[in-house]
């Protein structure tokens, strides 16, 4: 379990004032290849920076996964990194105190020996000033990379190009930034085999982006979750529990460049809801009843109501195509993924 250090009220407003004042200074110093927490980037940038070196014939991936990136910095080599670019040494105490203050748990606080807070406002900044050293080094040996916070991937033409920045990176990562590189989850691969915030790519000469399978995984498992048939809740309760997650989840992965796959993850979803209201109906008056009213002729509605077939099986049957069509959904608020 990942421990957070949510400051208090005061804390959090010292440390943005000390965010606002140390950004304004520091951001224009970091290096272009850097795209998280930083103001006017995003992770959409990130993934079209690495979708455009590989569409240059950078076709390996070395994907370097530090493990408990933020568990793990190095208080001493953080602050001496500070030192170099704050002069005055009240501030640099105060950040020192802040990244002391340990975490409570269970009534009893516990201090920070090393790591960044996580959910401190100032930890994501001080994370991009330690990175910083990679990124000088990357570029120094004149390699394609993208990082996003400690999410790094760097672009190479061979495996066996890719296998010497592994060893040389690594090194550095450990040696010079005092990191942990998780070799479990490092690999050397084809982009199409890796994913980065969530996306891969498609393999060609033309590259584009599509949404990684466990994140596609993740997403059926959510909204599985969400439409369970046994939840006691009306069809137009579940639609607007649903279109919060499907809102945000639109918003980030819409920007996939495969509309097939949001059309049937749509498709999958109008199913999934056709299942429940079959369900709330129970039982054969009911739902033949319900279907005729729906403008379903009398012989099919008879045949459907009465049918012994399971609910997945009778949602996509014609009955129901036409008592909830897709556009039935719409009123009720449920967004469609392959539309922004």
């Amino acid at each position: 379990m990942r421990k957070l250090g949510i400051p208090m009220a005061v804390d959090r407003f010292i440390q943005r004032a000390v965010l606002q004042v140390l950004q304004a200074h520091w951001d224009r110093t970091f290096s272009e290849q850097s795209y998280g927490f930083r103001p006017g980037r995003s992770a959409h940038q990130a993934v079209a920076q690495a979708q455009a070196h590989i569409a240059e014939g950078y076709g390996f991936t070395v994907d370097i996964d530090l493990e408990k990136f933020f568990d793990r910095v190095n208080h001493d080599m953080l602050m001496g990194r500070m030192a170099k670019r704050v002069e005055d040494k009240r501030l640099l105490t105060l950040i020192r105190a802040f990244l002391n203050a340990g975490v409570m748990e269970n009534g009893l606080v516990s201090p920070s020996e090393e790591g960044t807070p996580q959910g401190g406002p100032l930890s994501p900044l001080l994370s991009n000033l330690l990175l910083d050293d990679l990124d000088r080094e990357l570029a120094r040996r004149g390699l394609r990379f993208v990082r996003y916070a400690d999410d790094c991937n760097i672009y190479v033409r061979s495996r066996r190009a890719g296998e010497r920045v592994m060893q040389g990176i690594s090194r550095f990562i450990t040696g010079k930034l005092q990191l942990k590189v998780n070799e479990s989850k490092s690999a050397i691969a084809r982009p199409a085999e890796r994913k980065f915030l969530g996306f891969s790519f498609t393999s060609g000469k033309q590259p584009k982006r599509r949404i990684a399978p466990k994140s596609l995984l993740r997403f059926k498992n959510q909204v599985q979750e969400l439409t369970k048939r046994n939840r006691g809740v009306s069809l137009a309760q579940m639609v607007a529990q649903l279109r919060l997650y499907l809102t945000g989840w639109r918003g980030y992965f819409g920007f996939c460049e495969t509309p097939s796959v949001l059309a049937h993850l749509h498709s999958w979803i109008r199913r999934r809801l056709r299942c429940f209201q079959w369900k709330l109906w129970k039982r054969g008056k009911t739902r033949f009843a319900e279907l005729r009213k729906r403008g379903v002729g009398k012989d099919l509605a008879a045949q459907t109501a009465g049918s012994s077939r399971g609910l997945w099986h009778i949602s996509r049957s014609p009955a129901l195509s036409i008592a909830l069509p897709g556009a039935c959904f719409d009123p009720l608020g449920l967004p469609r993924l392959g539309e922004t």
